[in-house]
């Protein structure tokens, strides 16, 4: 008995180490098997409890986002010309790409463009943005307030799975638009400042169909200083995904 006792609180301890692990370090994700890589978390899967709970990001992250990066790498494993293409000039000449795997990396390829954004713009604590792009939004939408009250009628206006974002132009003019499935507005090419993620998976663990909770709990997760950052280098020219 003492030793079926002891060996049951051995592996309790190990499973507790093994879920513990992910709230004590970053996200590290795995080699790739291709050009495309699943990007680690810069931060850890807990960072974003006021919004997504950390078993909701793990999931989403490693395995969502993680088959993206998979099928993407998969879909143009035999078409080498198309490996050394940076994800949005891939994304943004979908008619380069030939056409056998074309379905595959639109959707793939924009799961993964889209992910790869969404995960930059959180682990923050909301408030407000500051500087150039607090005088844009002010400028483009009115006010805060409204910015925030458009962009959640638009999150919660896609019928299905989609996606709401803000798109940025080199003049630094913002836009709210949405798009279904995994499409990204690089199709059209569109630079994003950021965006949210509404497909059920993003939230029901937490929300099951309360949509328009997760869609305004989700300011208060925001990192305004990185938004930022993606304003100054979509002026600059050098904002990718």
């Amino acid at each position: 008995m003492t030793l079926h006792r002891r060996a049951m609180l051995g592996a309790a301890f190990a499973m507790s180490t093994v879920w513990a692990a992910p709230r004590a370090a970053l996200a590290q994700a795995q080699p790739p098997a291709g050009p495309h890589r699943l990007p680690d978390l810069p931060y850890a899967f807990d960072a974003n409890e006021a919004a997504v709970d950390a078993r909701t990001m793990e999931l989403h992250w490693r395995f969502h986002h993680g088959a993206q990066v998979n099928n993407l790498n998969a879909a143009i494993r035999e078409h080498s010309a198309l490996h050394d293409m940076p994800l949005d000039r891939l994304l943004m000449n979908l008619g380069q790409v030939p056409e056998g795997v074309r379905t595959a990396v639109r959707n793939n390829g924009g799961g993964h463009a889209n992910h790869s954004m969404f995960w930059v713009i959180m682990g923050g604590r909301g408030g407000e943005p500051a500087g150039e792009l607090a005088q844009a939004i002010t400028r483009d939408f009115g006010d805060f307030a409204t910015f925030r009250t458009r962009f959640n009628a638009a999150a919660n206006g896609v019928f299905g799975s989609g996606w709401a974002f803000v798109t940025v132009d080199r003049d630094g003019r913002l836009a709210i638009v949405t798009r279904p499935n995994q499409d990204t507005p690089l199709f059209d090419g569109q630079r994003v400042l950021m965006g949210n993620d509404v497909w059920e998976h993003a939230y029901y663990l937490r929300y099951q169909n309360r949509r328009a909770e997760y869609s305004t709990n989700w300011w208060n997760v925001l990192d305004w200083g990185r938004i930022g950052e993606r304003f100054a280098a979509a002026r600059a020219g050098t904002l990718t995904v």
